[in-house]
């Protein structure tokens, strides 16, 4: 099932209230041709430009999944929008993580799960998907970028959308079954510089330092090699990552 609205303020709290009211269809999907309070990451504003960009929502079920394995369905999520944009030929893909998706190193599509929790077990999950197609300006301050910029092409975007969702399709039982250290691995070998010197963030003391990416827990945490080869693990409010 598929709702298309004109504006909304966002996909994933109008889903979330949907889900809360009737029992909804697995892959019902929510987009909007105008977000106006788009929300990503530990509460940053998701800017686009109505009516070219696709920012949508997808009600996912799961079957009984524990809150310690919710990174997983992140990674899945991620991988699947990676492999979608390579379809269409978008070049040098990566996940930055957690999850945002980066062609080169500007941003092209931001990823915001919410999981519905009962007693530490997953039922269900809002999947909202911001991903720049069309849109041919972007303010320098957010370092973005779209399909349309990266190929001097425009695309129709219920294709795209069509397409992110088969790969999510392709993906659910890496997450949900037993292929989860291959989907691990897939996902840690498409990390943006990883095994590169990187610079990072201390978020806690506001200090930088230098390190390489090495990998994620199966928390999600971000593993990162120190000096004197100390391997340290941090999660999303503790290191943010400068390049």
């Amino acid at each position: 099932m598929i709702i298309k609205l004109d504006a909304i303020d966002s996909t994933n709290t109008f889903l979330k209230g949907l889900s809360t009211q009737k029992e909804l269809p697995d892959y019902t999907i929510v987009t909007a041709r105008e977000q106006t309070q788009g929300r990503g990451q530990m509460g940053t504003i998701w800017n686009t430009e109505p009516g070219q960009n696709l920012t949508f929502s997808v009600f996912k079920r799961l079957s009984g999944m524990h809150k310690a394995s919710q990174f997983y369905l992140n990674m899945a999520v991620s991988i699947a929008i990676l492999k979608a944009l390579e379809h269409f030929v978008i070049p040098s893909v990566k996940i930055k993580w957690p999850n945002d998706i980066l062609s080169g190193n500007q941003k092209i599509c931001g990823i915001l799960i919410e999981t519905v929790m009962r007693q530490d077990v997953m039922k269900a999950a809002i999947i909202g998907i911001g991903l720049n197609v069309n849109q041919n300006q972007f303010d320098r301050s957010f370092n973005a970028t779209s399909m349309k910029l990266l190929t001097g092409r425009s695309y129709f975007r219920d294709e795209v959308m069509e397409m992110v969702i088969d790969k999510m399709k392709q993906y659910e039982n890496c997450f949900s079954k037993n292929d989860r250290k291959q989907l691990k691995k897939e996902y840690e070998n498409h990390l943006f510089r990883k095994d590169k010197p990187s610079t990072f963030i201390d978020i806690a003391t506001n200090t930088r330092f230098m390190g390489f990416i090495t990998g994620v827990s199966t928390g999600g945490k971000l593993k990162i090699l120190l000096e004197d080869e100390i391997l340290k693990e941090y999660d999303l409010k503790e290191v943010k990552l400068l390049y």
